[in-house]
């Protein structure tokens, strides 16, 4: 694996060394609803998925649990590519950090096509294996969602409909909501989802044959909100839905999504290329 890229700022704020991490887990995690990776879920997860053990595991589920909480360390502070590395390490227990992190490298610090695109390739095969291992975690349908509807982006929304990639889209995030109904990301994801369709094919064609409607997206819209009303993304997104909708008629209503989002405090590495994201959108 060649040399990712670095997170481009400072990231001595989103460390969480030790207990910190527990600590500000829920925060961390309002939008994914990932659970706490510690001892006692690693067992727990073994003895209903013994198959999701990484190979030759030695039953020390305090270790293992150490390396997933440190994927999840180098994931907020924004070393990606460690949080990769460490995920596979740990079978299937860590496709979470492994797809989160790959997704967020290659939405923001890959310029390379090819490259970013493999990123996502790469996740969208891990979260398939974590679907047949553990297909009763919520984020393991929501991170193949997600790096599939960033692949998409990649090579345009119209090739990747013809591909039969929305349906797939479509079908994983409904299943992660199925399984975690406040699962914010998700719900931000199949807004998106409606919105992209709409602009692509229009009200009719994305209403008759993929099910998409404005009202559908801005419900998930709200819905991301009322979960997460502090998440820089749900913001972003949110704007970026209504622009696809209905471009100027509700361009102040975009802006001001986008300002709230500049103005968040942000959590981890993630939420600060967010942020990044929605000051370049207003520039």
């Amino acid at each position: 694996m060649s040399r990712w890229n670095s997170f481009p700022h400072t990231n001595s704020d989103y460390l969480y060394e030790g207990q910190l991490l527990r600590e500000s887990w829920p925060d961390l995690h309002a939008g994914d609803r990932v659970e706490f990776p510690d001892a006692d879920w690693v067992e727990r997860t073994l003895q209903q998925a013994p198959e999701a053990a990484p190979d030759k595991f030695d039953g020390d589920y305090d270790a293992l649990a150490t390396i997933i909480e440190n994927a999840w360390r180098c994931f907020h502070s924004g070393d990606f590519q460690k949080a990769v590395s460490l995920s596979e390490k740990c079978g299937q227990l860590a496709h979470a950090p492994a797809n989160k992190a790959a997704g967020v490298y290659a939405t923001y610090l890959e310029p390379g096509e090819a490259k970013q695109q493999a990123c996502y390739l790469a996740a969208i095969e891990r979260a398939e294996s974590a679907i047949e291992s553990l297909p009763d975690d919520p984020n393991s349908h929501y991170f193949h969602a997600f790096n599939l509807g960033r692949y998409s982006q990649s090579i345009s929304i119209i090739k990747a409909l013809s591909q039969g990639i929305g349906g797939k889209i479509q079908a994983s995030l409904e299943n992660a909501l199925e399984l975690q109904s406040d699962h914010a990301e998700a719900h931000t994801a199949l807004g998106m989802y409606h919105a992209e369709i709409i602009n692509k094919v229009g009200k009719m064609l994305g209403k008759m044959t993929y099910g998409a409607s404005a009202a559908k997206a801005i419900e998930h819209f709200d819905l991301a909100l009322e979960l997460t009303p502090n998440s820089p993304i749900a913001h972003i997104e949110y704007g970026n839905g209504l622009y696809l909708l209905y471009e100027d008629d509700r361009i102040d209503d975009v802006t001001d999504l986008f300002v709230k989002a500049s103005e968040f405090e942000p959590m981890d590495a993630m939420e600060k290329l967010d942020i990044d994201a929605a000051l370049a959108e207003l520039e």
